[in-house]
C-alpha cells in the first residue's frame, strides 16, 4: 500500500510548499494522509512528527551556517516544549481512552489548529513587516527581560503539548508568539530559532509515537523520497515565487481542512 507512487507526489508536492514558504509541512501533511489516503489520525500524527524532525533537520542546518539561530530563544521554548511532550506522550500511554476515541480527539485538535495556524500565517505577515523592528540595544534589554523568558517557556509547554498531539504549531504558531515578544529581534533570526527548537521537539514526540506504535515507517520513508528534493526545489524558487498569494491560498486550504475535521 505504502509503495504507491502517489505518496511519493504526496511528499513531493509538500515539499515544494515547504521550501517556497517556509511552513505547511505538518499543517498541510497529516490533514492530506487523513483526507486523501484515508490514513488513522493517530498513524498520520506519529508519522508526520518524525517526517517534520527530518524535513525541519535540513532546515536548522542551513541557518546555522548563516548565523540565524538564537539558541538562547531556541532553549527557553525546549525548555518548556520537551517536558510537556513527554508528559503528554506518558498521558496517551497510560489513558484508559480506547484507539477509537484516541484518533476523535486527535481529529479535533488538528482541526483546531490548523485554523490556529491560518489565523498565525496572515499574523506573520502583520506582524514581520510592521512589528519587526530590530534594534540590537533593544535585542538585548528583551533577551534579559524576566517576564519575556517566563513567557518563552510557557509558550514552549503549549507547544509541546500541541504539537505531541496534532503534529501541528511548531511552525506558524509558534513564530506569532516569538514575533510578538521578540520584536526588536531579526526576524530571519526568529525564523531559524522557531526551527531549531521544532526539531528535537517532533523528534522526540514522533519517537514517542512509535514507541505507542503510532508510526508506518514505511510510509515516512516514501514520503522522504518526494519531499527532500521538493524542499531543494521549492527553496531554489522562493526568491522568484508570490510568497504572499502562496501563503493566502496555504492559509485558505488550512481554514477548509480545519471546518471538515471539526464539523
Amino acid at each position: 500500500m505504502f509503495f504507491d507512487p502517489l505518496y511519493v507526489v504526496l511528499g513531493f508536492l509538500v515539499g515544494v510548499i515547504v521550501g517556497l514558504t517556509g511552513v505547511g509541512g505538518g499543517s498541510l501533511m497529516t490533514p492530506l494522509l487523513i483526507f486523501v489516503f484515508h490514513v488513522k489520525p493517530a498513524l498520520a500524527v506519529g508519522t508526520d512528527l518524525l517526517f517534520a524532525a527530518i524535513t525541519k533537520a535540513t532546515g536548522m542546518v542551513k541557518h546555522q551556517r548563516h548565523g540565524n539561530i538564537d539558541w538562547r530563544i531556541t532553549g527557553l521554548l525546549g525548555l518548556g516544549s520537551i517536558p510537556a511532550s513527554l508528559l503528554t506522550l506518558w498521558w496517551l500511554h497510560v489513558s484508559q481512552i480506547d484507539s477509537t476515541q484516541v484518533n476523535v480527539y486527535m481529529m479535533k485538535a488538528l482541526g483546531f489548529m490548523l485554523f490556529l495556524t491560518a489565523i498565525a500565517i496572515f499574523l506573520t505577515q502583520v506582524l514581520r513587516t510592521r512589528y519587526v523592528k530590530p534594534d540590537p540595544k533593544a535585542e538585548m534589554q528583551q533577551h534579559h527581560s524576566r517576564p519575556r523568558t517566563i513567557a518563552t517557556v510557557l509558550i514552549g509547554v503549549a507547544l509541546g503539548f500541541l504539537v505531541t498531539f496534532s503534529s501541528v504549531g511548531a511552525g506558524a504558531v509558534g513564530m506569532v508568539a516569538l514575533y510578538a515578544l521578540y520584536n526588536r529581534s531579526p526576524a530571519v533570526r526568529l525564523v531559524g530559532s522557531d526551527i531549531a527548537h521544532a526539531v528535537p521537539l517532533t523528534l522526540i514526540a514522533g519517537l514517542g509515537h512509535a514507541g505507542l506504535g503510532s508510526v508506518n515507517f514505511q510510509l515516512l520513508g516514501v514520503l522522504l523520497i518526494g519531499s527532500l528534493p521538493g524542499i531543494w526545489i521549492g527553496s531554489h524558487l522562493s526568491s522568484k515565487a508570490p510568497e504572499r498569494v502562496l501563503k493566502l491560498l496555504l492559509a485558505i486550504i488550512l481554514t477548509i481542512s480545519g471546518y471538515k475535521l471539526i464539523a
